[in-house]
């Protein structure tokens, strides 16, 4: 072998034995590789703007919730009913504070989160205000008022309900959150919007068309109506009289009959069972011939089933709201066959979709209440 090539082939060797030698004695020193520095997301900076300045940019509800802790009505706000993907941020600020992963349906009308997405950008406070003790929740860097925390919320979440004003909030959907400067939140809608889309998938292939019917009763049929008329899977809803012995029934005489609303529902969409959560949260079940400022067997609490399965399903679900004993006092609910419906005139129809001032003495307790 050449000199010079013996030279360069011993040279390797020693080379790959010093290598070895390395590794077996200090395995530590070499998987210490250095690492490169993770690239930060850029933060964004949030601050409060003048009053000046907001009420040039709110309208006058945003401004009077943001800025005067106001309450915007339920059901008749921006995202009490949103289902899309992305993130609310406040609307004065700009910080981050909720996400659609998050956001689940209570039933009370308002948006519903059972956490923060950002948890230092949610301030809590005592709140005084109308002889309660609750707690408000407000924005770090907006101080803006956001609503209350309750701890009615879903067991398996925490347990927490942060009940939040629309008025508050500005939605990003997801297909925005880059170009907003939000893009550091995508990776938490990855797996979100794959179940999303196979969720929309199952429920376009479901149409079967099948409907069932109740009346149900609770008293002022008004308040019941604007309700009802609102849950997800209620078809139709019609007010009138039920229960009762007079043929043609009207308001001015409808003796024996309660007033009732006439539920159309799909039950592949709302199973009775829910419907009757809904039931037994809007109205006061305890209150014998009277709800609210109504008295007299027209405002009477009453299901009336059309099916052997209502029957069985509103007596257990009654039975186990009374023995939970959430309302304090025994429920007094009538579960009767159905017999003919009455319907009301037609200025009883949809009557606070018409005149939202009107009187009404409903609203939807806390799941608290049924004992679960």
């Amino acid at each position: 072998m050449p000199p010079d090539v013996a030279t360069l082939m011993s040279a390797m060797i020693t080379r790959m034995m010093t290598v070895l030698v390395a590794v077996l004695m200090f395995p530590a020193a070499v998987s210490a590789a250095p690492t490169l520095p993770k690239k930060e997301a850029k933060k964004m900076a949030y601050s409060k703007p003048s009053k000046d300045e907001l009420k040039k940019k709110l309208s006058a509800e945003e401004f009077a919730v943001i800025c005067n802790s106001a309450t915007e009505p339920p059901f008749h706000n921006a995202y009490w009913n949103n289902h899309e993907p992305g993130i609310y941020v406040d609307k004065a600020s700009g910080e981050p504070l909720f996400s659609s992963t998050d956001k689940f349906d209570s039933g009370t009308g308002w948006p519903s989160f059972t956490q923060p997405i950002e948890k230092e950008n949610v301030v809590e406070k005592k709140d005084r205000e109308y002889g309660m003790i609750r707690t408000e929740v407000r924005s770090k860097h907006g101080d803006s008022h956001l609503g209350h925390v309750f701890d009615d919320g879903p067991k398996e979440k925490g347990g927490l309900r942060f009940c939040i004003n629309s008025a508050s909030l500005r939605f990003i959907p997801v297909k925005d959150l880059e170009k907003e400067g939000y893009g550091q939140y995508l990776p938490l809608f990855n797996k979100e919007a794959v179940a999303r889309r196979k969720a929309e998938k199952l429920v376009s292939k479901e149409p079967t068309g099948k409907t069932e019917t109740v009346e149900l009763a609770g008293g002022c049929f008004w308040g019941m109506q604007h309700i009802l008329r609102k849950i997800p899977g209620v078809i139709h809803t019609e007010v009138g009289y039920a229960g009762g012995a007079v043929e043609n029934a009207t308001y001015e005489n409808h003796e024996g009959h309660a007033e009732a609303v006439q539920v159309v529902y799909d039950p592949s969409k709302l199973p009775f069972e829910t419907l009757m959560r809904w039931y037994f949260r809007m109205h006061d079940p305890t209150t014998l011939n009277r709800q609210g400022n109504d008295r007299g067997t027209s405002y009477r609490s009453a299901i009336f089933y059309h099916t052997d399965l209502q029957k069985k399903a509103a007596e257990a679900f009654k039975k186990r709201v009374d023995e939970r004993g959430k309302w304090g006092k025994p429920v007094v609910t009538e579960i009767a066959k159905a017999g003919k419906f009455w319907k009301a005139e037609d200025y009883h129809q949809d009557y606070l979709e018409n005149k939202p001032d009107g009187y009404t003495c409903h609203f939807l307790r806390p799941e608290s209440v049924l004992g679960d």
